[in-house]
């Protein structure tokens, strides 16, 4: 018997959020073209997407992927972090003291 394999819907987006527990928000862009003008229209969503262990920052590149009904609003999981944001106003730069 051949073994199935679940087709999921991936994504990748960045995060926008990071404030909930166990939850980032993840804005996906897309370029569409006007139906009448033609010209390309940027078109944006944002998905709540479950992250287990609290790793996402807001600025990472993320991979998510669908998975069954987590809360009200929350299909989707982070499958991996692509790309991590750099950190802003970390530890400041040794300055030089003579």
């Amino acid at each position: 018997m051949e073994e199935r394999t679940p087709h999921r819907k991936v994504r990748t987006g960045v995060v926008v959020s990071d404030k909930m527990d166990k939850t980032v928000v993840v804005r996906i862009d897309r370029m569409s073209k006007h139906s009448l003008y033609g010209k390309p229209v940027l078109r944006v969503k944002k998905y709540k997407a479950h992250d287990e262990a609290n790793e996402c920052r807001i600025g990472d590149r993320v991979q998510i992927e669908e998975t069954r009904p987590l809360s009200r609003d929350k299909c989707w999981r982070v499958a991996e972090i692509l790309e991590r944001a750099p950190i802003l106003g970390g530890e400041a730069a040794p300055s030089e003291e003579e």
